[in-house]
Formats: C-alpha cells, structure tokens, sequence
C-alpha cells in the first residue's frame, strides 16, 4: 500500500509539474530573465507550493506519527554552514543555466529530449562527485581529530 501511495503522490506532482511549466526550460529561464523576457508566471505556482506546504504542515504536525514510520524524522541540524550555502548556490546557479530545477527534469524524462537527458545525467554525475568527495574529506579529517 505504501508503494501505490507514493506512486500516487509521485503522479499528482509529475502532473502538477508538467502543467504549471516547470517542466520547460523556457518558462524558467524567462521567470529569471528580470531584464528581457521576464514571465512572472511561475511566481504564482511557487506562490501554491509554499500555501500548499504551509496547510499541509499544519495538518500532519497534529498527528503524533506519519502513517507508515513510527516517529517523524526532523533534521537535528540548524545552522547554516559553508557546505550548505555552497550546496544552494550551485543548485540555484545550475537551475538558472539550465532552467531545470530536479523536480521539473524527471517529469521531463519522459519527453526524451535530449537536453533534458543531459541534465539528469548531469545532475546525477554532480551527486556521485558530491559523495565522493565528501567521503574524501572525512576520511582525510578522521586521522587529525583523532591524533588530537
């Protein structure tokens, strides 16, 4: 039953995606171009979202548990660090070049365009090279904060 849920959710945000136009690059690299061909249209459909997320928080903070996980996993972490900030502005910087933000590219999948194909797999390469050098990095601090 949890599959067919997410399978659900996943197709009404697909859908939701495909029709306010996140799915083309166009209409968001003309949401950023302020100076030319600015379309505000996309404004409104961040505009749902966040009134969207907004009610829907409120409903499901009622709850003692999600439904299909015992507690709510909240992230501990509250601080905004370097990795963080560098994280979104790469993230925005791409989104902005590219005009695809993840959400609106794997819908777009299913167009087999290949520039959308070139981002995924883009953006796939970015998250493998994230990994890796993360890991690079902890193992390359691991000894010094155990030496102190």
């Amino acid at each position: 039953m949890r599959t067919l849920w997410t399978f659900f959710i996943g197709v009404i945000f697909g859908t939701g995606i495909a029709f306010s136009g996140m799915a083309n690059p166009a209409k968001v690299i003309n949401f950023f171009d302020v100076a030319g061909t600015w379309d505000p249209s996309l404004a409104f459909v961040m505009g749902g979202a966040v009134v969207t997320a907004f009610i829907g928080y409120r409903l499901v903070w009622r709850r003692a548990a999600p439904i299909y996980e015992p507690t709510f996993d909240i992230p501990q972490k509250t601080t905004l660090d370097a990795r963080l900030l560098t994280g979104a502005g790469i993230f925005g910087v791409g989104w902005g070049i590219a005009g695809f933000c993840p959400g609106g590219a794997l819908p777009a999948l299913g167009t087999l365009n290949t520039q959308v194909i070139l981002f995924v797999l883009a953006l796939i390469a970015g998250m493998l090279a994230t990994r890796f050098v993360s890991s690079a990095l902890a193992r390359q601090q691991s000894p010094t904060s155990a030496a102190q």
